[in-house]
């Protein structure tokens, strides 16, 4: 029976102490959250304060805007009253028509095609590509990049894919030679 008792006895001290433990970490908890929250109610003070600055900024702009938009009212009327007395004072220019425009368009592209077809002939300037070939410059280049001499047969046409190229003959060629399709 004595061994019983001193079973209970460990059993409650353990619990006791186990209890202690979980007590202390639930007040260190409680308050770490206490200070978080202080810091919010802090942060949320601050948030308010600003957002209030901002509003009475807003509420200062608008009375600017309404202040110019009533001197605009002024100075709309002012240049309406402007306009009929320059009316009366003279009368209206007639509106150009739309075919009066016209010929004006087609002697303009005229005239550039003529400066252009001689300013193609001046001397110390290419002559324009002639009917017939593929570019203008000397043969054995490329079309439109006369720096560059011309590809020979063995060649790859991209350097960088070379590899690649030759890849994808030797899969033609088997997949051929074994009657697989293309």
């Amino acid at each position: 029976m004595l061994t019983a008792v001193w079973v209970a006895v460990v059993a409650f001290v353990a619990a006791a102490g186990v209890a202690v433990y979980v007590m202390l970490k639930a007040a260190r908890l409680m308050s770490e959250a206490s200070v978080a929250v202080a810091g919010l109610r802090e942060r949320g003070d601050l948030l308010i304060e600003r957002a209030n600055t901002t509003i009475d900024q807003a509420g200062e702009q608008i009375a600017r805007t309404q202040t110019v938009t009533a001197s605009m009212e002024g100075v709309t009327v002012a240049m309406a009253q402007l306009g009929d007395n320059l009316d009366a004072m003279a009368p209206a220019l007639p509106a150009p028509a739309e075919g009066a425009t016209r010929p004006l368009t087609w002697a303009a592209a005229l005239l550039y095609g003529v400066r252009w077809a001689l300013g193609a002939r001046r001397p110390g300037r290419a002559a324009p590509p002639q009917a017939g070939r593929a570019h203008a410059g000397p043969p054995g280049r490329w079309p439109g990049r006369p720096d560059q001499p011309r590809r020979r047969a063995d060649q790859p046409r991209w350097p960088g894919l070379a590899g690649r190229e030759a890849g994808r003959n030797t899969a033609a060629l088997a997949r051929r030679s074994n009657g697989a399709p293309r």
